[in-house]
């Protein structure tokens, strides 16, 4: 499995306030970003793997819905978080 528990923890720990805050934003965000590179590289080898893409999509909306939130709430971590995680926006 590519995302195990202590891979989620180190996510939030580095990202996050600590490994056991898993839902502040930028978390989240990290999160996301982690399992959309994991999905974009299987469908790179799998192109006809549709019910991957329509997931990818769907997880690429809900980071793009927290990077909004982030966004208007304090602009700074927003920004903090897309350099941090090279995120085009």
């Amino acid at each position: 499995m590519y995302l195990t528990n202590e891979t989620k923890a180190e996510i939030f720990a580095k990202h996050g306030k600590s490994a056991a805050d898993t839902g502040s934003a930028e978390g989240q965000v990290a999160l996301f970003t982690f399992r959309i590179n994991h999905l974009t590289q299987h469908l790179k080898v799998n192109r006809h793997d549709f019910a991957t893409e329509r997931s990818l999509v769907k997880l690429v909306g809900k980071r793009k819905s927290l990077l909004d939130y982030l966004k208007k709430k304090d602009i700074t971590r927003y920004r903090a978080i897309i350099a941090e995680l090279g995120i085009r926006k």
